[in-house]
């Protein structure tokens, strides 16, 4: 009875064991950052954002999509992204991942922000947790801001029916 036991508490362990190298995790943080305050106060003073929605989007070798995976974040702000290692059959490339920020259900601090690449978009590079079978992208932190603080584009980028009205 105790070999019976110790070999399926063995199996099971395996079998845990196997889901979990089939996935790659991608960790981070969601923050509100107010442009009103002075230096010290911005940097140290961010608060944590609960309900943001962050993305990875992966790509296959010919540039297509072929995982889309999302998560909301907690009430600290963090959120936590588990990815298939293997997409129909063929090992995924996670250098052809990138995270991004989505959307924000704070009512003033909706507008991302591109401070650490979280409005356009960023590369996963190298791991920061590699353990037995897990393996742990950390990125971030990323930030949201008031429109206040949203930065126009004063980029010139007039149409050719504009230019050739020559309004001054």
């Amino acid at each position: 009875m105790r070999t019976f036991l110790f070999t399926v508490a063995a199996l099971l362990l395996l079998c845990g064991a196997t889901a979990e190298s089939d996935v790659f995790h991608v960790t981070g943080s969601v923050l509100c950052q107010e442009c009103g305050e002075g230096w010290n106060e911005w940097v140290n003073g961010a608060n944590p954002i609960q309900g943001c929605k962050v993305s990875v989007t992966c790509l296959d070798e010919r540039s297509r999509v072929v995982q889309y995976t999302s998560d909301l974040t907690d009430e600290a702000g963090n959120f936590e992204v588990a990815c298939k290692k293997y997409v129909n059959g063929k090992k995924l490339n996670p250098h052809n991942c990138y995270l991004r920020l989505v959307s924000s259900p704070h009512p003033v601090c909706n507008v991302a922000t591109n401070f650490a690449g979280g409005k356009s978009g960023v590369n996963l590079h190298r791991p920061n947790v590699v353990y037995r079978d897990i393996i742990k992208y950390a990125l971030g932190p990323f930030y949201y801001t008031t429109p206040m603080c949203d930065e126009p584009d004063t980029t010139d980028q007039q149409t050719s029916d504009d230019s050739k009205q020559n309004n001054y």
